[in-house]
């Protein structure tokens, strides 16, 4: 058995053995009854991974890739989770071909909760470590078909702060803003908020100069205002 498949399985029958059936039906009403969920919560889930990520820890990143794909096969939230934190842990190892593989899974089971951890974390770290391709393959995504990989596109520099690219992630928020639909409204908001942090006032001009959607605009702002930035 190949080493993707044997962590694919250890993952799988450590899951089936804390599966909780109380906090199932919770979980599965939270993200709105399109997953199935063993029930396992963050906390016991990164528990119990943790002596299986340690076994595994030497695999190559095309057998990190593999298990992650093959986890996202499985009907189980947490098994999607876990594919994750396990790419975080090679994040820093992430070979060119890795952002083909990250795009994969953000198509895949798509929803907030797995999209926003991959394009934050595994993107954002995957451009630190090839910084000549953010550009290109932002500007690509942003123009994407898929709701969630134009979503992404503003999220690859939501960690950056000091290191954002400003012109790009301006240049991205202005070609995503007439988009009437919320979780891209939501992300161009978030995006331009947390780089308020560093720079606020570029991001108030922005905001304030451009026509923006309202839900945009509101959480764009919303840490300038808590500040006493803004001019009005």
């Amino acid at each position: 058995m190949k080493r993707s498949e044997q962590i694919k399985s250890a993952i799988i029958h450590t899951f089936k053995e804390h599966q909780n059936e109380e906090n199932r039906p919770a979980m599965e009403a939270y993200m709105k009854h399109q997953f199935q969920f063993y029930g396992i919560k963050s906390p016991e889930r990164t528990a119990i991974l943790r002596p299986i990520y340690k076994e595994y820890r030497t695999i190559s990143e095309t057998e990190r890739m593999d298990a992650a794909i093959l986890l996202f096969q499985q009907p189980e939230r947490e098994c999607h989770y876990a594919a994750l934190a396990l790419l975080e842990k090679g994040v820093k190892k992430a070979v060119p071909s890795s952002i083909a593989v990250y795009k994969e899974l953000m198509m895949t089971a798509s929803w907030w909760d797995t999209v926003d951890m991959i394009a934050s974390n595994l993107c954002g770290g995957y451009f630190k470590r090839y910084p000549e391709r953010l550009r290109s393959i932002t500007e690509n995504w942003s123009h994407s078909g898929n709701l969630w990989i134009r979503r992404s596109s503003m999220l690859h520099q939501l960690k950056y702060k000091e290191q954002t690219d400003k012109e790009l992630l301006f240049e991205t928020a202005r070609q995503l803003k007439d988009e009437k639909e919320f979780f891209i409204e939501k992300a161009i908001g978030w995006a331009l908020r947390e780089y308020s942090k560093t720079d606020a006032k570029a991001v108030v001009q922005l905001l304030e100069s451009e026509s923006f959607r309202p839900l945009t605009k509101r959480e764009g702002l919303k840490w300038a205002k808590n500040k006493g930035l803004l001019t009005s």
